[in-house]
């Protein structure tokens, strides 16, 4: 039974994009049609390949934006020197089809219905998974005392920004803390500085609540947070992480 779900989840399988939302200038989701989909777990990634007329195939993976049990969405950036983001975020559109496989991975996941606070940070892109695990509780009803603290560079790229206040203006146990680290528009409230032990110890739970964490980004983003945290006493066991790499897009 494993090895079969194993190859399952293996298999590749055609996607018909179903739905296109421009998040910001440069970061678009896509919503696909899958059909064969086993399902998955918020938190989770799947892998998308993309075949030229000439035979040519290039291979990414992205995380899954949307919460268990709705069509899936992933959400893109455009990176400069991109291979892959650039036709999915640009050139895709409605009634087309690409190859996916999934969902991957177990470790990074997050399911309603524990005892521990949830403490969620992000940078860039990195949210993504993070708003499937959001959408899930929200979904679910769940009440889990939740703080989701997100990283931008400045206001127009924060993703997601206005269903975030909407999920963090609902009273159930969310909370959003948004810092942007290179330019803030005038009467800005939040924070301005890159995240760092000093702005974790004013947003995070305590340690002694141990909360379950989920930490996103890039390499550097997600480095600087997790020991950020370590170093206010969080045990690094409970921190999970997840970090943009070779495949994380492109």
């Amino acid at each position: 039974m494993a090895g079969t779900a194993v190859l399952g989840r293996l298999t590749w399988l055609v996607a018909e994009v179903v739905g296109l939302v421009s998040e910001t200038p440069r970061v678009r989701t896509i919503v696909l049609d899958v059909p064969g989909w086993p399902g998955h777990r918020a938190g989770q990634h799947l892998d998308v390949r993309l075949t030229a007329e000439d035979g040519y195939q290039a291979q990414r993976s992205y995380s899954i934006a949307s919460p268990p049990g709705e069509p899936i969405a992933i959400t893109v950036e455009v990176l400069d020197d991109g291979e892959v983001s650039p036709y999915l975020a640009e050139e895709l559109r409605e009634g087309d089809e690409i190859e996916v496989r999934g969902p991957i991975g177990g470790y990074f996941v997050w399911e309603p219905g524990g005892d521990e606070p949830l403490l969620l940070v992000g940078g860039g892109s990195g949210i993504v998974p993070l708003m499937a695990m959001t959408r899930h509780r929200a979904a679910t009803d769940d009440r889990t005392p939740t703080r989701l603290v997100y990283s931008s560079r400045r206001l127009e790229e924060v993703i997601y920004r206005t269903e975030l206040e909407e999920l963090a203006g609902r009273d159930d146990g969310l909370k959003l803390f948004l810092t942007l680290t290179r330019e803030q528009p005038p009467g800005w409230e939040g924070y301005s500085r890159r995240i760092d032990a000093e702005l974790m110890r004013e947003v995070a739970w305590e340690p002694s609540q141990q909360p379950a964490v989920f930490v996103c980004g890039s390499t550097g983003f997600v480095e600087a947070a997790a020991g950020a945290l370590v170093e206010l006493g969080h045990d690094p066991l409970r921190i999970k992480t997840e970090r943009f790499g070779a495949t994380g897009g492109g």
